[in-house]
C-alpha cells in the first residue's frame, strides 16, 4: 500500500505521539523497525502519520517504549482505528483540508475553550452572518463555494448538540461590529443568548471597561483531547488554521487562556451585556 499523500491533522499527530515515546524512551527508529520486522522508512511513514499501524503493532511499541500511561494508550488505538467516517467527509473535495481537520478535533474533544477578538465564534454564528462574514473576507467566492462553507460551519454546531462542554470567551469589540448590517447582527445578538441556554455552553465577555487587559495576541480555540497529552490549539491564520501540540507551546497558550478569563464577566452579566448592545442598535 502507498504512503498517504496528504495525511489528516489526526493521522499525523498519531504518528506524533509515537515518534515522541520513542525519543522519551532513547529508542533508535532502526530498533522500532527490528522489533516490528520492517525497515527504518516504514517507522519513518508511522511516525509522519503517511502509513496506518494496527492496534497489535501499536501495543507492542508502546510496550517497547515503557508507556505505562493505559488512557494514552488506547486513545491513541482509537485514533488507529477509527469507527466509521465523520459528516465532514462530504465536504472533502469541496473545502481545504485544514477546515476538515478541525472539524474532527472537535467531534474528538472532549472539552473546547475559545477566545475571540474581533468575530463571533464559528459554531455560534447565524447563516446570515456567515454569509456576510465571508462575502467581506472572501468577495471572490462563488455562491456555490460560499453556500459550502456556511453548510459546513452550519454542521460544526454538532459539538455543541453532543454535549461537549464549550467555553467561549468574547471581546465586546466583537459583539458591536455589525458583520452584515444592524438587522444581521440583531439577530446574531440574540442567538448568542439562546445558544447560551445550553447546559453545556458557557459564553462569556470581556467588556472594554476590564481593568488591565491589553489583548491576548491571536484569537485562539483549546481543544482539549481524550487525555492532556492530545490537546491541540487552533490558531486562524489568513492562510487557513495553524494546529499546535508542542507541550511548551499547549502549556503557553493554557497560562494565556487563564489570564483572559480573569478579565471576562459571568455568565449572567455577559448576557446582560448582550441583551444591553441587542437593544441599543
Amino acid at each position: 500500500m502507498p504512503p498517504r499523500p496528504n495525511p489528516t491533522a489526526r493521522q499525523a499527530r498519531l504518528g506524533a505521539e509515537l515518534r515522541r515515546l520513542r525519543e522519551a524512551a532513547g529508542i533508535e527508529s532502526r530498533d522500532a523497525a527490528a522489533l516490528l520486522g520492517t525497515g527504518q522508512t516504514q517507522i519513518s511513514h508511522i511516525e509522519s502519520g503517511r502509513f496506518g499501524v494496527s492496534e497489535q503493532r501499536l501495543r507492542r511499541l508502546t510496550e517497547f517504549y515503557a508507556c505505562d500511561n493505559a488512557q494514552l494508550v488506547e486513545a491513541l488505538i482509537e485514533m488507529a482505528n477509527p469507527s466509521g467516517k465523520g459528516w465532514w467527509e462530504e465536504f472533502r473535495d469541496l473545502l481545504p483540508p485544514s477546515a476538515l481537520d478541525i472539524a474532527e478535533l472537535e467531534h474528538h474533544s472532549s472539552y473546547i475553550r475559545t477566545f475571540q477578538a474581533v468575530h463571533i465564534p464559528g459554531v455560534l454564528q447565524t447563516e446570515q452572518h456567515m454569509r456576510a462574514a465571508s462575502a467581506f473576507a472572501e468577495p471572490g467566492l462563488s455562491e456555490a463555494t460560499r453556500e459550502a462553507h456556511v453548510s459546513f460551519r452550519t454542521k460544526r454546531r454538532a459539538v455543541l448538540e453532543s454535549g461537549t462542554p464549550y467555553e467561549a470567551i468574547i471581546h465586546e469589540a466583537a459583539l458591536r461590529m455589525r458583520v452584515g448590517g444592524t438587522k444581521v447582527t440583531h439577530a446574531q445578538l440574540e442567538h448568542l443568548v439562546d445558544e447560551a441556554q445550553r447546559e453545556n455552553l458557557t459564553l462569556r465577555v470581556i467588556p472594554f471597561s476590564a481593568e488591565g487587559f491589553a489583548g491576548a495576541g491571536h484569537p485562539m480555540q483549546y481543544i482539549g483531547g481524550v487525555v492532556p497529552q492530545l490537546d491541540t490549539v487552533q490558531i486562524d491564520t489568513i492562510h487557513g488554521a495553524a494546529l499546535i501540540d508542542a507541550t511548551a507551546q499547549l502549556a503557553t497558550y493554557k497560562a494565556r487562556l487563564e489570564r483572559i478569563d480573569t478579565a471576562a464577566l459571568t455568565q449572567d452579566a455577559s448576557l446582560a451585556l448582550v441583551r444591553d448592545i441587542a437593544q441599543n442598535l
